[in-house]
């Protein structure tokens, strides 16, 4: 299994943000594989953004929420994070990865993607 992020450096405020995670080795509809998008802004802690769950539907961090948006398309097994209206408080190093849901415990990420990092300034 491999996730692979890609999508711009450099933003200004604003703008929308459009990262895609492409993963192989695995369908990302595959029955309890989540497919969450994760971020670490520089000098602190791993902030989770959102996820995609297997059947397509979307659950998103309270704090993201109004500005997030996670779709997938099946055919190029790719998810896809967009946030609008971005700000320097949205720099940081962009991950994709993904969680299995077994019915009653998660079982941690288990893979990850290399990162990308993005830097919003005017």
């Amino acid at each position: 299994v491999q996730l692979q992020e890609s999508g711009p450096g450099l933003m200004k405020p604003s703008q929308t943000l459009s990262l895609t995670c492409t993963i192989s080795g695995v369908s990302i509809t595959t029955k309890n594989y989540y497919w969450s998008w994760i971020r670490r802004p520089p000098g602190k802690g791993l902030e989770w953004i959102g996820y995609i769950a297997p059947s397509g539907s979307a659950y998103y961090s309270p704090s993201l929420k109004s500005r997030t948006s996670i779709s997938r398309d099946t055919s190029k097994n790719q998810v896809t994070l967009q946030l609008t209206s971005v700000t320097p408080e949205d720099t940081a190093v962009y991950y994709c990865a993904r969680d299995t849901w077994d019915g009653s415990v998660w079982s941690g990420y288990d893979y990850w993607g290399q990162g990308t990092q993005v830097t919003v300034s005017s």
